[in-house]
C-alpha cells in the first residue's frame, strides 16, 4: 500500500501538472470506485485544481468551488500520468481524470476493487474522510508519545494505526522500529524517555529520507515504480538477507497477508520473535534465540 512516502511523491508530480489546470472530464471504468453520491462526480468537470493534499494516505484533489475528490490507492492501486485522453483499456484501469496537458489514470491490479474515490465539499467534508491521526512532521515528542499511549499496544500495532499516526504502513513501520532499534512488539507503556526520543527521531527521520530518495527517483518523470519492496531498504522485504547495521539475517512474523521484519540482533536482544503459524507447529520446539534458530536449521 503506498504510504506517506509515496503519496508525497505523487502530489509532487501532481503539482507542476495540474494545479491551475481545468479537470474538463472524469471517465470512471468500475462502478465500484466511486462511492459517494453527492455530490455527484459530474459537479467537479470544468473547475480548475486550486489544491492538493495529503490526509493520511489519501491524495485529496481540490477544485474551485471547494470540492474535492479524494483518491485512496489501498494495496494495489497506483496512478499513472498519460497522453490526454488516453483509453482506459484492460481490467486494471479504474478512471483517468482529463485535463488538456495529459489525464491522471488510476490502476488497481489483482481482482479485489478495493481503491476509492470520494467527493465531498469543505473542511468538513474532508475531515469526514481523515481517520484523525497526528501528522508526524506537526508533532512534537510530547504529541506523539500521547498518541501511541492512547491504548497499551506494540510498537508495530500503533505505528500503523490510522487513528494514531497518519500515513504510515507495514513497510515504513519496519524501518522505523529498525532505525529505533526497538522491538516491532514491545508495549507503548513499556517504553522510557530515551526509548521514545528514538522512536520519535526514527520516524522523522526515516518518512523524510524516503521522502527525499522518492522524490529524486521520479525526478521531473511521474513515479511509476511505486512500492512496498525497495532494496535500499534495511529490513521491510528482506527476510533472510543480512542486516545492513550488524550483518545478522533479516527474521520475520507473518500473519495472514502481512509481514513483520526486524533484527534480532539490532532490535530485540537476540530473541527469535515467535512467528503464529511455525510457533504453532512447533510449539516448545520454538527457537527463542538466534543460536537455537541457527541449531534448529542445521537439523
Amino acid at each position: 500500500m503506498p504510504e506517506l512516502p509515496d503519496i508525497a511523491a505523487y502530489i509532487s508530480a501532481l503539482e507542476p501538472r495540474i494545479i491551475g489546470q481545468p479537470l474538463k472530464r472524469v471517465r470512471l471504468a468500475s462502478a465500484f470506485l466511486l462511492r459517494t453520491a453527492q455530490p455527484p462526480i459530474t459537479n467537479a468537470e470544468g473547475r480548475v485544481v486550486r489544491a492538493l493534499q495529503r490526509i493520511g494516505k489519501r491524495i485529496a484533489i481540490g477544485v474551485e468551488g471547494d470540492l474535492w475528490l479524494v483518491l485512496h490507492l489501498m494495496i494495489a492501486g497506483r496512478l499513472h500520468w498519460r497522453p490526454a485522453g488516453e483509453r482506459l483499456s484492460g481490467r486494471q484501469s479504474l478512471a483517468a481524470f482529463d485535463f488538456p496537458n495529459g489525464s491522471l489514470v488510476l490502476t488497481e491490479a489483482g481482482t479485489k476493487r478495493r481503491a476509492s474515490l470520494h467527493v465531498v465539499t469543505g473542511e468538513e467534508g474532508l475531515r469526514s474522510i481523515d481517520p484523525g491521526g497526528i501528522e508526524v512532521f506537526a508533532s512534537d515528542l510530547a504529541s506523539f508519545r500521547g498518541a501511541l499511549t492512547e491504548e497499551n499496544r506494540t510498537l508495530k500495532r500503533a505505528l500503523t494505526d490510522p487513528r494514531l499516526v497518519s500515513g504510515i504502513g507495514n513497510a515504513y513501520s519496519d524501518e522505523i522500529l529498525h532505525a529505533a532499534r526497538l522491538s516491532p512488539v514491545t508495549l507503548t507503556h513499556k517504553l522510557d524517555e530515551q526509548e521514545w526520543e528514538r522512536l520519535f527521531a526514527a520516524t522523522r527521520d526515516t518518512l523524510r529520507l524516503w521522502i527525499d530518495l522518492l522524490r529524486a527517483e521520479a525526478g521531473d518523470g511521474f513515479p511509476e515504480k511505486v512500492t512496498a519492496f525497495r532494496k535500499d531498504m534495511a529490513v521491510h522485504g528482506r527476510y533472510g538477507q543480512p542486516c545492513p547495521r550488524c550483518g545478522e539475517k533479516i527474521q520475520r512474523i507473518r500473519y495472514a497477508d502481512n509481514e513483520t521484519n526486524y533484527c534480532a540482533r539490532c532490535q530485540t536482544g537476540g530473541r527469535v520473535l515467535a512467528d503464529r503459524s511455525l510457533s504453532r507447529l512447533l510449539r516448545s520446539d520454538w527457537p527463542r534465540t538466534l543460536e537455537e534458530l541457527e541449531a534448529l536449521k542445521r537439523r
